[in-house]
């Protein structure tokens, strides 16, 4: 259960930006907030102003963003289930997931050896949930694999039995995972041994009726998280404790921290996450406020 230790920060997010179908996987690199736009199958970037600009276009729905180490740029590719990555001459296959990601990937980090961890829906949840209704849904959930990829582009079964393993940070250390699993209602944290195996599965946070989306970390070892049932993100802490809450125009997909001093969160919002709804107008949004604590760790 999340517990709430103060009130809830009603100040208003500015909007920075619209326009968007559905954004998603932002990352705060080199001066600018990266991010996915789902359904113009484009990812875009917007500086301090708000300027948005097209980076890369796509034949997919690209989704997690992350650099390797030489500064390569690596993009999901949701429903061809890879992971794409750029050279001087365009995108190229860096790693094929098919055989351990179920439905469509979704969010990635990357660590500081180029390791790439994604995640999966694991089923086709828009259909599940026109279907079978979210109740339903919530109560039957087919659990799935979180997947590493190695900086060779070998891809590996990290984590089984996720329950749509989704946003994700890994500690400055690199010694920690916190995985959101969206339909877990919950944060997950793994310890991240030497040759990248995962150990030690743990209930970071319980977030009851909350379905965490986007994660960013701060240097105080707090998670933001996106509530992709609501319009807000809130701020917990290990154990499940809500340090701060603030209130989105629309239901928040993600979140990162960024900005000249790290201390802006940016949140990226939508009417819905149904595809009929996010494709029907552009009514996606970036969204921020300031913050007392800076971003840390891989996002």
């Amino acid at each position: 259960m999340l517990h709430e230790t103060r009130e809830t920060d009603m100040a208003d997010t500015q909007i920075v930006a619209e326009g968007l179908y559905f954004g998603e996987g932002p990352r705060w690199h080199a001066g600018r907030l990266w991010f996915s736009d789902f359904y113009d199958h484009a990812v875009k970037s917007m500086g301090t102003s708000g300027d948005v600009r097209t980076e890369h276009t796509f034949d997919d729905q690209p989704s997690g963003l992350g650099w390797l180490p030489d500064g390569a740029l690596l993009v999901v590719a949701m429903q061809r289930l890879q992971v794409l990555r750029e050279t001087p001459t365009g995108f190229v296959v860096h790693a094929d997931l098919t055989d351990l990601a179920r439905f469509m990937c979704n969010d990635m980090t990357v660590d500081n050896q180029g390791r790439a961890w994604v995640g999966n829906f694991g089923f086709d949840l828009d259909t599940a949930i026109r279907s079978q209704g979210m109740e339903r849904v919530l109560a039957d959930v087919s659990t799935t694999n979180l997947v590493r990829v190695d900086p060779d582009g070998s891809a590996h079964c990290a984590a089984a039995d996720m329950a749509f393993p989704n946003g994700t940070v890994i500690t400055p250390d690199g010694d920690t995972l916190i995985i959101a699993e969206t339909l877990g209602a919950r944060l997950t944290a793994f310890d991240i041994t030497a040759d990248g195996t995962l150990a030690n599965r743990r209930v970071w946070a319980a977030l009851e009726g909350i379905a965490p989306d986007g994660i960013a970390l701060d240097a105080e070892g707090n998670v933001w998280v996106a509530n992709a049932l609501a319009p807000e993100c809130f701020l917990v802490s290990e154990g499940g404790r809500a340090v701060r809450r603030v209130q989105t125009t629309q239901n928040c997909y993600a979140c990162m921290l960024g900005g000249e001093d790290g201390r802006q969160l940016f949140a990226m919002t939508a009417k819905g996450a149904d595809k009929q709804v996010a494709t029907r107008e552009r009514a996606g949004r970036v969204e921020a406020i300031a913050v007392e604590s800076p971003g840390a760790g891989c996002p």
